[in-house]
């Protein structure tokens, strides 16, 4: 069943025949939904024992972006606080030697949320250029726009810039505007010779492809709403139509992510919007948000407004903001953000069960050999096999707290904690 579905998602990089070799060239992995074709991987591993543990090193300042990996090249973003400089850091795999670090740029520290970083949007790669994003401020406040309380924020503009595996800078640009209490956490897309980023904030919202070898901007598409989201667009073939389909602006939109021309839309269901939806091949899934709670089932057809025609289902029993989640089979899994996870039939949005499994949930999660990696803030991963009942067949401790997603590569792990990066191997079980 996984393979089948694996097979029919459509790639931004060509799945190897070999599935131990494959990469995880940017946010939630080479499908861009949590899904590894890995059949081995590790189980067991503890970061303060060393269990497990090929190598882990120290990464310079801080940032909640994912690692990306392709071929023996591992990239992460971060943010070194004392300087204020926004960097690119290339790490060899093999090793976790830190082989090089650029700067992107020096700037003052923008406003965020206690939970967000200045490092958050995770980079993406073809194999030939690294692509990187952040929120650029000169220190100027304004007044936020929608909160609660009255503050000032910096406002600042988008910066994507494009660098060789050499860490020459091939470009920079600033594609928009940005203003959010919350910061910034954008992660761009690849798709065929576009960078596509979503920029929606709390002011002209807009989503821009880029192209992906001058960075001067193919086409831009304003957003109905100026409500900041932060959810990174999925991109899907379906029956001969390729959508790109991204909640935020108060709603769940498919466009075409050749000319940013709009299919279909539905309206709502909340406000605010961060974790990506998934598709099984049949519906997409969405789990948001702020300020009320929703899983939804929408069927991918449609063309126009679609609110009243295409959610086959819609839950509001589960607390999802941020963590984005995973199908396994005929389940999908939600963990929401205090803690709790869920599992969800995909055909009727029943609930199956709702359980503790961690202390807050910040990180997406991964799924591979038929199971499903919840890593909580405190850097526990628990590992389940979805079922109509919960099956916790392993929990592992990392020793430091984490906020970025994992990355599964070369049947190898890859967490970012709060100072390290870790690669975690050894013991190697087939997943089944």
């Amino acid at each position: 069943m996984l393979r089948k579905f694996l097979l029919s998602c459509v790639t931004v990089l060509i799945l190897p025949f070999d599935t131990s070799a494959e990469n995880w060239p940017g946010w939630r992995g080479p499908r861009g939904d949590g899904t590894s074709a890995a059949q081995r991987f590790p189980l067991q591993w503890n970061g303060t024992n060393g269990q497990n543990i090929a190598w882990k090193v120290a990464i310079p300042g801080e940032g909640h972006a994912s690692p990306i990996i392709f071929a023996d090249r591992i990239f992460l973003v971060t943010c070194l606080l004392d300087s204020k400089d926004r960097q690119l850091i290339c790490i060899d795999r093999q090793s976790g030697e830190i082989l090089w670090h650029k700067n992107v740029f020096r700037a003052p520290l923008e406003s965020k949320h206690a939970l967000n970083s200045y490092a958050s949007g995770t980079p993406v790669t073809d194999g030939h250029l690294v692509y990187v994003a952040f929120l650029e401020v000169d220190g100027d406040t304004v007044a936020a726009p929608n909160v609660g309380s009255n503050r000032q924020i910096t406002p600042g503009k988008v910066v994507v810039a494009a660098f060789d595996f050499d860490g020459n800078q091939q470009w920079k640009v600033t594609p928009g505007e940005f203003v959010s209490a919350h910061g910034f956490s954008s992660c761009p897309v690849l798709y065929k010779e576009l960078v596509i980023i979503n920029g929606d904030h709390d002011g002209d919202s807009y989503i821009v492809a880029l192209n992906k070898s001058t960075g001067e901007t193919v086409w831009k598409t304003k957003r109905q709403n100026g409500i900041r989201s932060y959810v990174t667009p999925l991109i899907r073939e379906i029956d001969g139509r390729t959508q790109m389909v991204v909640s935020g602006s108060e709603c769940i939109v498919s466009f075409n992510p050749d000319t940013g021309t709009r299919y279909w839309t539905i309206d709502g269901p909340t406000e605010q919007f961060v974790a990506s939806m998934v598709f099984d091949g049949h519906k997409f899934y969405m789990a948001a948000g702020f300020p009320t709670y929703h899983v939804m089932g929408i069927l991918p057809t449609g063309k126009g407004n679609v609110t009243q025609s295409h959610v086959a289902w819609h839950a509001r029993n589960a607390k999802c903001y941020v963590p984005s989640p995973v199908i396994v089979d005929d389940y999908l899994i939600v963990a929401d953000d205090r803690g709790t996870a869920n599992c969800f039939d995909t055909a009727s949005g029943d609930r199956h069960w709702q359980e503790r499994l961690g202390n807050h949930y910040s990180a997406s999660l991964l799924t591979a050999g038929g199971l499903v990696f919840l890593t909580a803030d405190d850097g526990t991963t628990k590992i389940i096999r979805p079922g109509e009942e919960l099956n916790v067949i392993a929990e592992n401790e990392l020793g430091e707290n984490c906020y970025s997603s994992p990355a599964l590569a070369h049947n190898q792990l890859f967490v970012r904690g709060e100072k390290h990066l870790f690669c975690i191997d050894g013991d190697k079980l087939t997943g089944e």
